[in-house]
C-alpha cells in the first residue's frame, strides 16, 4: 500500500501537449440554408456544397497523434430550426466496411461508426452525443465531467455500467434524424438535429465546444477531428475545437408525450401462503409526460400516472457477497439530465440513486402519482430540482420525494450542492434526509482531484451520520494512477441513494501501466496493481483486496487476455448466511486464488468472453467462473448465451451457484425490432422471461408489445410454480415542438 501512494506522488507533471495546442486551433462555422436538405444518407444534395468541409482527423489509436488512415469529410449546415451533419467516411476497402447490429444504442466499438458531441453551455465539461453506424442506428446521450465517474468495482458487481451517474448516460433518448448509406467510395451519415432536442444559453449567436470520431474497426481505429489523447476519449470536452458564430433560435420546447396500456396480468400467491391463491386483472392505464421550455437552458418535465412497462428487465447476476448489488436505471423518465443529480461515488455511495424511486426493497414496481423534474442553467449555475409521489405499496407507505442540485463549473473543476428528501405522506415522523457537497480540482493536466461530503437525518439514528472522500488521480497515455480515502459512519443513511455496505474506512491504491507493442497482433500490454481495503472503526478488518496483473494484453483486433492473482482477507463480525443451509461463523478469513480472463474479437460474427476463477474460497475452495458466447448474422441477427457457475465447498457445506441468460434479438430495421431475454437464476430459485416487440417512432416512443413470465424453478426448465405473468400493449406519441 505504502509503495503505491510513493509511485503514485513521484510522478511528475508532463508539459501541455500538442493535442492541447491542435485543438484550441479546430474552429469550425454552419453554413446558413434556406432549404434543408433530404435526410436519406446519400448526400446528394447541392446544399451541401454551400458549406466548408472539415477534414484532417487525426488518430487517437493505435498510432496517437498520426493522420487518419482513412480520409473524412464533415459538413454543417443550419436552416434556424436544427442542426444538419453530413459525414463522408470514405474508405478504400469498403467490402471491410462493419455495419454493426441495427439497434438503437449499440455498442459503438463492435463496428465502423462516427460520432459527434456538442458542448453546447461552452463549459468544457458537459455535452451531447449523437452517433452512427452503417447500419443507420441512433446512438445518443449525455456527458457529465467529461465521462469520469470514478465509481468503486465492488465484487460482484458489474464492470461495464455504472449508470446514469457514472459520467455518460447511454440511456438519454433524444429527438433526431438519421440515415446512412454505403457505396463503393466509403459509407455516409446525414443527421438532423432539432435544436429544441439541445439545451444552450440564451444568447442569439453562440460559441459552442465540438468534436467528430471515426472508427474503423477491421483495424480498431479511432481518430478524432480536434485531437485527443489515448487515455481519453471523444468525451474529453477540454480538448474538443469550437463551433464559432452559431445562430440559435430563441423557441422554447414544448412537447406533450401521452401513453394508453393495455394489459392482462396474473399474479400467484407466494411459496410461503398455505391456502394458494391467484388473481387475474386486465387493467387499462393513461398518461401523459409533458415538457416545457422555461428558457432555452431551463427545461421543466412533468409526469402523471407514469409507466415503465416498455423497459427491459435487468439482467440476473450471481451474489457470493454479503452486500446488495448494484443495477443501473433504465426508466426514460429519470434519465434525461440524470448526471445533473449526480453526486457521491458510483456504485458504492450515491447520495441520490433514481431506483429508489418506484420501485421496492425486493424489486417490485410501485406505482409513480406524477411529480416533476426542473434541470438547466440559470446565472452560469447548473441547477435541477426533482418532486414526485408514489402510492403506498405492500412494503411501504405513500411517500413524497424531494431532490435538488446546484453545481458551478469553471475550466475543469466543478463545485456542487445537493440535497435529498422522503418523507411519508400520512406521518411525518417516518422521514429521512441527506444533503452533500462535492466538487473537483483540476490541479493540472494529469492530476485531478474528486472530493464529496455529506450528512443524512433518520429519527432513531444518532450515531456516525456522516461520510465523506477524496480520490488523486494521475492520468497519463502510459499511466493511470489513483489514490482514495473514504470514511462512511454507521448510521449515515441515505435512503433515496445507494449504499454498498456502512460503517468503515476505505483505502484505495492503483497503479495501472499501457505499454503499446510493436507487433502484428499484439497492441497492448497493461500490467497492473490494485489495493481495496475496508475498515471498522474499531480498526478490524472488513475486507480487503490485493489484484496483481502483470500478464494481460490486448490484442489489435480488440480482444484480450489475462491471468492474475487476487490476494483477499474478509472479517465476519457476524454469521453470514453464504446459501441456504451453509452459514460461514464469525472470524477473519484469508486465501488467494488465481484468475484468467479472455475475450475474443467482440465484432466479429462469433465472439467468446471468459472469466475463469480457481482457488481457496472462505474456510474451502471455489472453482467456476462465466462465459458468454455471441452470435450474429449481419446487421439484423444477434443471440447470446451467458453461462455463470461457481462451485463452492466451504468446511459448513458446499453449493453451486448457476446462472443461465439466453438473449436474442431481430432487428427489422434500426426501429423495428424483437428482443427476448430468458433466464433462470439457481440462487433466486426463479426461471425468467422477457419478450418485447418495439415499432420505435422519436425519442424512443412508439409502440410497444410486452410479455413477462416468473416461475418458482429448481432448474432450468424444472418449474415447480407461478409467481407471475403479464402480456401489456402501450402505445406512446410525442406532440409539440420536440422534434
Amino acid at each position: 500500500m505504502k509503495t503505491m501512494i510513493v509511485c503514485l506522488g513521484v510522478v511528475v507533471a508532463t508539459p501541455v501537449s500538442v493535442f492541447a495546442q491542435d485543438s484550441t486551433s479546430r474552429v469550425a462555422r454552419t453554413a446558413r440554408i434556406a432549404t434543408p436538405p433530404q435526410i436519406d444518407g446519400r448526400l446528394d444534395d447541392p446544399v451541401w456544397r454551400e458549406a466548408r468541409p472539415i477534414t484532417d482527423f487525426i488518430q487517437r489509436d493505435p498510432s496517437e497523434g498520426a493522420p487518419a488512415t482513412e480520409r473524412t469529410e464533415v459538413r454543417l449546415l443550419s436552416d434556424g430550426k436544427a442542426l444538419y451533419i453530413g459525414a463522408w467516411m470514405f474508405d478504400r476497402d469498403p467490402a471491410g466496411i462493419v455495419a454493426g447490429e441495427r439497434i438503437r444504442d449499440v455498442t459503438l466499438s463492435n463496428s465502423d461508426y462516427f460520432s459527434v458531441i456538442f458542448d453546447t453551455y461552452h463549459d468544457r465539461q458537459n455535452g451531447f452525443v449523437f452517433a452512427t453506424t452503417p447500419a443507420g442506428v441512433e446512438h445518443d446521450g449525455q456527458v457529465v465531467k467529461e465521462g469520469e465517474g470514478g465509481g468503486v468495482f465492488q465484487q460482484g458487481q458489474t464492470r461495464a455500467q455504472a449508470g446514469s451517474a457514472g459520467g455518460f448516460n447511454l440511456n438519454w433518448d433524444a429527438s433526431w434524424t438519421v440515415r446512412t448509406h454505403v457505396d463503393s467510395l466509403g459509407w455516409y451519415a446525414e443527421f438532423r438535429i432539432p435544436f429544441s432536442t439541445l439545451r444552450y444559453g440564451g444568447a442569439r449567436e453562440q460559441t459552442w465546444g465540438l468534436n467528430f470520431a471515426r472508427s474503423i474497426r477491421r483495424r480498431n481505429e479511432e481518430s478524432l477531428w480536434a485531437p485527443v489523447e489515448r487515455q481519453h476519449n471523444l468525451y474529453r470536452l477540454s480538448r474538443a475545437g469550437t463551433l464559432v458564430e452559431l445562430a440559435v433560435p430563441s423557441q422554447r420546447i414544448a412537447t406533450v408525450t401521452p401513453y394508453i396500456l393495455s394489459s392482462a396480468q396474473k399474479l400467484y400467491s407466494p411459496l410461503t401462503v398455505t391456502l394458494p391463491w391467484d388473481s387475474t386483472r386486465y387493467p387499462t392505464e393513461f398518461g401523459v409526460d409533458a415538457k416545457l421550455g422555461i428558457t432555452p437552458s431551463l427545461t421543466l418535465d412533468a409526469t402523471y400516472n407514469t409507466d415503465f412497462a416498455q423497459v427491459e428487465v435487468d439482467e440476473q447476476r450471481t451474489n457470493l457477497t454479503r452486500f446488495p448489488l448494484f443495477f443501473p436505471e433504465k426508466r426514460p423518465f429519470f434519465l434525461e439530465n440524470a448526471g445533473v443529480f449526480s453526486s457521491g461515488t458510483p456504485q458504492a455511495v450515491e447520495l441520490f440513486f433514481s431506483r429508489r424511486i418506484g420501485i421496492d426493497s425486493e424489486g417490485n414496481p410501485v406505482p409513480i402519482v406524477g411529480g416533476g423534474r426542473l434541470t438547466g442553467r440559470v446565472a452560469g449555475l447548473t441547477v435541477g430540482g426533482m418532486q414526485l409521489f408514489t402510492e403506498k405499496a405492500q412494503r411501504q407507505p405513500a411517500n413524497s420525494y424531494s431532490v435538488a442540485r446546484v453545481s458551478r463549473e469553471w475550466g475543469r473543476s466543478r463545485l456542487g450542492l445537493m440535497g435529498v428528501h422522503r418523507v411519508a405522506t400520512s406521518d411525518g415522523d417516518d422521514r429521512n434526509s441527506t444533503i452533500g457537497l462535492d466538487g473537483r480540482f483540476a490541479l493540472s493536466e494529469p492530476f485531478t482531484f474528486d472530493w464529496w461530503a455529506a450528512k443524512t437525518a433518520t429519527p432513531g439514528l444518532d450515531g456516525r451520520d456522516g461520510a465523506f472522500s477524496g480520490r488523486l488521480e494521475y492520468r497519463t497515455r502510459r499511466w493511470n494512477n489513483v489514490f482514495r480515502y473514504t470514511q462512511v459512519g454507521e448510521d449515515f443513511n441515505p435512503e433515496v441513494g445507494f449504499l454498498s455496505r456502512s460503517g468503515y474506512r476505505y483505502y484505495e491504491g492503483s497503479i495501472f501501466h499501457t505499454m503499446p507493442l510493436n507487433h502484428s497482433r499484439l497492441r497492448y500490454w497493461l500490467p497492473h496493481v490494485n489495493y481495496r481495503g475496508f475498515f471498522g472503526f474499531d480498526g478490524k478488518i472488513q475486507s480487503e483486496m490485493i489484484h496483481l496483473d502483470a500478464g494481460e494484453m490486448e490484442f489489435a483486433n480488440g480482444g484480450r487476455i489475462g491471468p492474475e492473482i487476487n490476494v483477499f482477507r474478509e472479517g465476519l463480525t457476524s454469521p453470514f448466511a453464504i446459501a441456504r443451509g451453509v452459514t460461514l461463523p464469525a472470524g477473519e478469513y484469508r486465501w488467494t486464488n488465481l484468475a484468467f480472463d479472455f475475450s475474443t474479437n467482440p465484432s466479429a460474427p462469433l465472439s467468446f468472453t471468459t472469466r475463469l476463477e480457481a482457488g481457496p474460497f472462505y474456510n474451502g475452495t471455489r472453482y467456476g467462473g462465466s462465459a458468454t458466447l455471441t452470435v450474429r448474422q449481419g446487421s439484423s441477427l444477434t443471440s447470446s448465451l451467458l453461462l455463470d457457475y461457481n462451485d463452492v465447498n466451504l468446511d459448513e457445506g458446499e453449493f453451486v451457484r448457476s446462472l443461465v441468460g439466453v438473449r436474442i434479438g431481430y432487428f427489422f430495421t434500426p426501429r423495428i425490432f424483437t428482443q427476448s431475454l430468458v433466464q433462470y437464476n439457481n440462487q433466486a430459485r426463479v426461471f425468467s422471461a422477457n419478450i418485447r416487440f418495439g415499432w420505435l417512432n422519436t425519442a424512443g416512443t412508439g409502440l410497444f408489445v410486452v410479455l413477462n413470465l416468473a416461475e418458482n424453478a429448481t432448474g432450468l426448465f424444472a418449474w415447480d410454480r407461478s409467481i407471475t405473468r403479464s402480456f401489456v400493449v402501450k402505445f406512446t406519441r410525442q406532440f409539440g415542438t420536440g422534434g
